[in-house]
């Protein structure tokens, strides 16, 4: 199926939309008429109740992504902030320490036999090092958030293409739906014989193999 044929199936079952919300009702009312799982398998594919429905699933699954990816976000730009806020104060603190280097550069040249106005000039100057290296960091730091948003913006894309997915499935069944509609409403068919003439096989259910399958369908 090609693209062009694809847009094209999902435009021609809009029609079907405003009938969602009944014809959902009527899944969950009749969700497990005509199901009969093998007993013989190994894992019998479950009842299609509420909780094994694949598209309430994904609904599911991309609505929580959304709320999740969202609150990541929130708090990636916060820390950002605070990455931004921290580097401000570095600088305001680098410019008063390089006011006191300049004094106690000058005291130190006057008076070179002052060893507090010495000490207090290294002291600065190693300062004035580490706010550099701290600086260094949470621009580092910043550069990681970024990244990190870009990660995000990649989950968002995943997100969309899995809402892309639940959209096709949902309007192949529409239309398959509309496809087999019937006049006549399936429980007021004329029940049709199990075996006819010419059948080779002549399997029914047994009462051993109903106990056998509520036994199977106990275990999960």
């Amino acid at each position: 199926m090609t693209q062009e044929e694809l847009d094209a199936l999902m435009e021609s079952t809009t029609e079907f939309e405003d009938n969602a919300e009944e014809e959902h009702n009527n899944e969950e009312i009749q969700e497990n008429i005509g199901y009969k799982p093998d007993p013989k398998e190994g894992w019998p594919l479950p009842p299609p109740n509420k909780e094994h429905k694949v598209v309430h699933q994904l609904d599911d699954v991309t609505r929580d992504s959304e709320e999740r990816a969202t609150e990541i976000m929130e708090k990636l730009e916060i820390i950002n902030n605070f990455f931004i806020d921290s580097e401000g104060l570095c600088d305001e603190l680098k410019k008063n320490l390089n006011k006191n280097i300049d004094i106690f550069s000058k005291l130190n040249a006057k008076f070179p036999n002052v060893e507090s106005f010495s000490q207090a000039l290294n002291s600065n100057q190693n300062a004035i090092d580490k706010i550099s290296n701290i600086v260094e960091n949470l621009q580092s730091g910043q550069d990681e958030v970024m990244m990190i948003m870009d990660v995000m913006q990649y989950q968002d894309i995943h997100r969309q293409k899995i809402e892309r997915v639940i959209n096709v499935m949902r309007s192949l069944s529409r239309y398959m739906n509309s496809l087999f509609e019937g006049k006549i409403d399936d429980q007021k068919r004329v029940s049709s014989a199990v075996h006819i003439q010419g059948d080779s096989t002549t399997d029914v259910v047994s009462n051993d193999d109903i106990e056998a399958l509520i036994a199977t369908l106990g275990k999960k």
